[in-house]
Order: C-alpha cells, then sequence, then structure tokens
C-alpha cells in the first residue's frame, strides 16, 4: 500500500494503525529505516567529499567499510520493501521471519554506526527508543521489544569493552583534552586517548604543540562530532515526535468515538438509556437544597401499528423526528434521553412541578402538530402520552433523613463496641460527603412517572398525567416514593 511520506498526517497514520495489513505495515518499518539509512550514506558522502579538511579528526580508513555496510544494509531494507510490498498478507510464517530479519539487522546495524561514529547520548537515546517506538506500532510488538532490550545490551558491551582492552574501531579521533584537569570528569575512552592522537597527528605548525593549536583543534572536532549527531539524531527525533502526537491525535479522536457510541443512541443520536440514567444521577446529586427536580416518560401513542401498517423503516423515521422535535423544544441543561423503544426519558433540574406540567403539555402539542411527511406515503400525524412526577425538596429531605438513619443504625450494628466510635464518626463524614439519597431513587422516580404515563393511556392517550395529583387525590396529599418510611 504506497504512502506519501509529506501525507502521513492525522488520517492515514489512523489508516494505518487501524486498516492496514501487518505486512503493509512492516514494509512501511522498512521504509523509514531506509530513510534513515539514507542519512547515514550522505553523511559518509560529505566526510569522503570533504577528506582534506576532515582528515584530522575522522579516520578516513574506517570511513570505507563504514560507507560500504550502510549501502548494503539500505539495499537489503530496499528489498525488504519491495518484497513486502508485493507479498500476501496471509502467510503469517513468512512475515515473521522478515520481521525477524528487520529486528536483528537494524539492531546491529545502528549499534555499529553508534559505535564507529562516536558515542553521542543524543544519537544513542534517540535511535534506542524511536526505534522502539516505531516498532510497537508497526510490527508486532514482542519483537520491538526485543529489539529494544538487544539494543540496550549491545550498546552496555560497547561501553564496556576498553575497561576490558577491546579496542572497537572508531572514526572519531584527536578529541583534544586539557592535560591539567584539577577536577575529576567523566571521559569517553575516545577522550582518554586524544591526547595521544593529537601528538601522532602531526597536525601542528613545524610539529610544535601549542595551547593555540590544540584549543582551535578541540573546538573544530568539537564543534564537527557535535554538528554530526545532531544531523543523525535530530531529523529522527522530530519525525518521531510527530508520529507520536499523530497518534496521540488518533487515540483521543478513538475514545471520543468510543464514548460517544458509548452514550449514544445510534437511531435518534440522543443520549441512551445508561448515560441518560448516569445524568439523572449526578443532577440529584448536584440539586440544591431548595430546588426541585421533575421526572418524566412520554410514549408514542399507537406506535406498533405505525410499524405494522407502514414498516419498521418508516418506524425508524418517527422516531428520528419526534427526538429532533424533543431536541429543539428543551433547553441544553434538560435531559433527554432514549429509554426504549418508542419511551422517551426527560430529566428537568430545578423545574417545579407547574413548571413541569406546562413544559409536558407543549411538549405533547409540539409531538401531535408535527406532520410525518414520508416519500411515498400520505402525510399523517402521531401523538405521545406523557407521564410526570416531580420530586420536591421537601420529599427530597425526608428521604435523605430517613436513608441517613437506616444507614448509621447498619453500621452500628456491623461494628463492635471497641472500635464503634471511630467507625461511625467514619460512616457519618462520609455520608455528609456525599448525596444522602438511596441508590434505586432514580428507579423510583422513573417507576413512578411510569405509573402516571400508564394512566395516561388508560384515560385515553394524548395527555399528560401527573403523579404528584394522582397521590394527592388517593392519599389525601400523602405522598413516598418509600411506603416503608
Amino acid at each position: 500500500m504506497a504512502v506519501l511520506i509529506s501525507h502521513l498526517g492525522y488520517n492515514k497514520i489512523s489508516q494505518m494503525i487501524f486498516e492496514w495489513q501487518a505486512a503493509d505495515r512492516t514494509s512501511l518499518m522498512a521504509l523509514f529505516i531506509v530513510l534513515e539509512v539514507s542519512l547515514h550514506w550522505f553523511w559518509c558522502l560529505y566526510v569522503w567529499w570533504q577528506q582534506d579538511a576532515l582528515n584530522t579528526y575522522v579516520n578516513i580508513h574506517y570511513l570505507y567499510p563504514l560507507w560500504l555496510g550502510i549501502s548494503f544494509v539500505g539495499l537489503f531494507f530496499l528489498c525488504m520493501v519491495k518484497g513486502l510490498f508485493h507479498s500476501s498478507n496471509d502467510n503469517e510464517i513468512v512475515l515473521s521471519r522478515w520481521q525477524i530479519a528487520l529486528v536483528l539487522v537494524y539492531t546491529a546495524y545502528i549499534s555499529t554506526v553508534i559505535v564507529m561514529i562516536g558515542y553521542s547520548s543524543l544519537f544513542a537515546g534517540v535511535s534506542l527508543v524511536g526505534g522502539a517506538m516505531l516498532g510497537m506500532m508497526l510490527i508486532k510488538r514482542r519483537y520491538a521489544w526485543r529489539m529494544f532490550w538487544l539494543h540496550i545490551i549491545l550498546m552496555l558491551l560497547a561501553i564496556m569493552s576498553p575497561y576490558f582492552g577491546i579496542s572497537l574501531p572508531n572514526l572519531r579521533q584527536l578529541t583534544i583534552i586539557h592535560p591539567m584537569l584539577e577536577s575529576h570528569n567523566y571521559l569517553t575512552y575516545n577522550e582518554i586517548m586524544a591526547a595521544e592522537n593529537a601528538v601522532a597527528a602531526l597536525a601542528f605548525e613545524n610539529n610544535v604543540l601549542n595551547w593555540d593549536s590544540i584549543s582551535e583543534l578541540q573546538r573544530s572536532s568539537a564543534f564537527f562530532w557535535r554538528s554530526t549527531h545532531l544531523y543523525l539524531a535530530l531529523p529522527k527525533a522530530i519525525f518521531i515526535v510527530y508520529m507520536f502526537r499523530a497518534l496521540l491525535l488518533v487515540l483521543d479522536d478513538s475514545r471520543f468515538e468510543t464514548l460517544r457510541h458509548a452514550n449514544q443512541d445510534e437511531l435518534t443520536q440522543l443520549k441512551n438509556r445508561r448515560y441518560g440514567l448516569k445524568k439523572m444521577k449526578y443532577a440529584l446529586a448536584t440539586v440544591r437544597e431548595y430546588q426541585d427536580l421533575s421526572v418524566m416518560l412520554l410514549d408514542l401513542d399507537w406506535f406498533k401499528q405505525i410499524n405494522d401498517n407502514y414498516g419498521h423503516d418508516v418506524g425508524d423515521q418517527v422516531l428520528i423526528e419526534i427526538s429532533q422535535t424533543l431536541s429543539q423544544s428543551l433547553t441544553d441543561k434538560t435531559i433527554i434521553s432514549r429509554y426504549g423503544g418508542e419511551e422517551f426519558l426527560i430529566v428537568l433540574p430545578d423545574t417545579k412541578h407547574d413548571s413541569a406540567m406546562m413544559i409536558a403539555e407543549q411538549l405533547r402539542l409540539n409531538i401531535a402538530e408535527h406532520v410525518m411527511k414520508i416519500e411515498g406515503l400520505a402525510d399523517f400525524n402521531v401523538t405521545a402520552s406523557f407521564g410526570l412526577y416531580t420530586l420536591t425538596h421537601e420529599e427530597r429531605d425526608c428521604i435523605a433523613q430517613g436513608y441517613k438513619t437506616i444507614t448509621q443504625q447498619k453500621t452500628v450494628a456491623q461494628t463492635s463496641p471497641l472500635i464503634k466510635p471511630i467507625a461511625t464518626q467514619r460512616a457519618e463524614s462520609q455520608i455528609a460527603s456525599m448525596q444522602k439519597l438511596p441508590s434505586d431513587i432514580c428507579q423510583r422516580l422513573i417507576s413512578t412517572a411510569d405509573k402516571a404515563l400508564y394512566e395516561a393511556k388508560h384515560r385515553g392517550r394524548n395527555q399528560v398525567v401527573s403523579a404528584n395529583e394522582m397521590w394527592a387525590k388517593k392519599e389525601g396529599g400523602k405522598q413516598s416514593l418509600y411506603k416503608s418510611r
């Protein structure tokens, strides 16, 4: 699958991670390595071109075998790109072999380059972390993880080798240090050998070793090698950070999509039942002391006949248009969710009973007046029945007080006499810090509104019935969600 590096943005990376086949991702990994190897190849070309000026602090004898090795590795990964591009994604065994070869060759190659060009924490760190990050994205993670550890082991062996008398080939030479250092400094093996190389280089005028020439060579050598390490590390670092940034955008978008599908009803685009109940619990927990909360359930009348007479596609269209009517008629503070089938749950925070009845009546009229225009069918109207219940702040306070008493009694009963005072204080502190309402309060509110909805259906549909008024008539004005109190 072809991809332009310049167009490797958010959408491409998202497609690459979630849609591309394993062989395509491995081919892209090999292509990235080819680009990195190309940077190394052009560095060798520059040193060869400027060898007369650079041979003072670059060992040209080691340049040619390194350049040859870089060329062979570049050709190897270029062939891998082409081979994987034309390979089948079905042969997992062959693909695993390709990935193992990629890991082994790249790890050995990058370790060799780091050793020969001169160890740099910047270059080594970017190669170590960057290679592992790309590998985690594009090949099997266990291979990338092993590549990471193999890289660490090889770097440790290279660093420790001088202490065991092993001299590794190195392009860097003539790194001058001050021979009169009075403080302890961390010096690499190359820097320890620098004074000896300087004397043998015969790079000074009239073969005289003086401080001006030492300082000049030291600055030139340090500038060249630090520039080299920046050249080799920064492009890869910038690219890795860019890829990681794009990956985070992909993850953020995936998280947003996951939450959207988890919380939203796919057909109506309203909140689904689970999320509606969650928001309802939050509204109850954050309602202020003197505020009421109203809950209404609405159910479309004769909806089954619409499905039977016109088909489920028409029924879905009716649900969509009714949902749009509800969204347009209510404020953003209102909690609207599809409770199930043709039933909708509406929660009105800080809304008293009279206001909630007016809102419900207006919604009933809006639905009844809305004309359903279905292509190929005659226009028709639908109606809805409403059941409403308002939890007043007085009733809520009574429920909270009763719940607090029951909770305290349970805490005392379950606590031994020795630790009763501490446990009681802790329980009271926890109760004081949270909303003092039973866990089933939402279901009780909905069940009460559902009884009023059933009564609206019984009275002939297309009307609003209040559970508060029903209780007022049946029980002489007394009402309670929890009869056991």
